[in-house]
């Protein structure tokens, strides 16, 4: 006989456990600014931890997370970044937003107290009976379960995570010296908000406000 769900659920995570989870999801939206101080590095480990404890196929993930600490690596890095953005810019001129988006990204390249790089090594784990055969696709999808585990526990720690849209991979790539096998998936900023917003941001300003759900979930009716 099986044990009834509410049972289930209630032994496994209490009501209050049960909304905690719902408030981090909801809680993990857009950051605009991030204050300067450092990242404590108990959290900062616990973050990396829960990375980690996203799950994989074979005998090792197939990620790395590369935590950037070198000033000047940094530094040619957010470089590269704005010139791949400049150079959209000059390419798409009639592209709306380009200019805000690129100011946007700077400051957040320039606030955030830490850097993190997210990479796929296509050579990790062996064939692995149908993951392998399906392709980088499987893989993939495990590393955004990763970086979404530590999104989730980064807005635990009362942190926050901005991924940052590159132009050029393939030039901050190259900064990072990564082997031809490894292929970068996300470059991210990790800090303190300067502010916590209870509802989305975008819908706070009124800038395209959220869609009803329902005009987003179907059903085969």
């Amino acid at each position: 006989m099986h044990e009834p769900l509410a049972q289930l659920l209630e032994r496994t995570y209490s009501v209050a456990e049960r909304e905690v989870i719902y408030r981090l999801i909801r809680g993990c939206w857009q950051i605009r600014h991030f204050a300067a101080d450092p990242i404590p590095r108990e959290s900062l480990q616990r973050i990396l931890d829960a990375a980690l404890d996203a799950p994989f196929a074979g005998d090792r993930p197939p990620w790395n997370i590369i935590v950037i600490t070198s000033a000047a690596l940094r530094a040619h890095i957010m470089a590269a970044v704005e010139q791949g953005h400049e150079s959209d810019a000059s390419t798409r001129p009639d592209e709306r937003g380009q200019g805000v988006s690129g100011a946007l990204t700077r400051e957040r390249l320039t606030e955030a107290p830490l850097h993190l790089a997210v990479t796929y090594d296509r050579g990790r784990g062996g064939p692995v009976g149908l993951d392998r055969a399906l392709g980088p696709f499987r893989d993939i999808s495990r590393i955004c379960w990763a970086i979404q585990n530590l999104w989730l526990a980064a807005c635990a720690e009362g942190l926050g995570v901005e991924w940052i849209r590159l132009s050029d991979d393939g030039a901050v790539a190259r900064l990072l010296a990564l082997p031809r096998r490894v292929q970068l998936i996300a470059y991210l900023c990790l800090g303190i908000p300067q502010a916590f917003h209870v509802r989305p941001k975008r819908e706070a300003v009124d800038w395209r406000a959220r869609r009803r759900l329902d005009s987003r979930i179907y059903t085969d009716l």
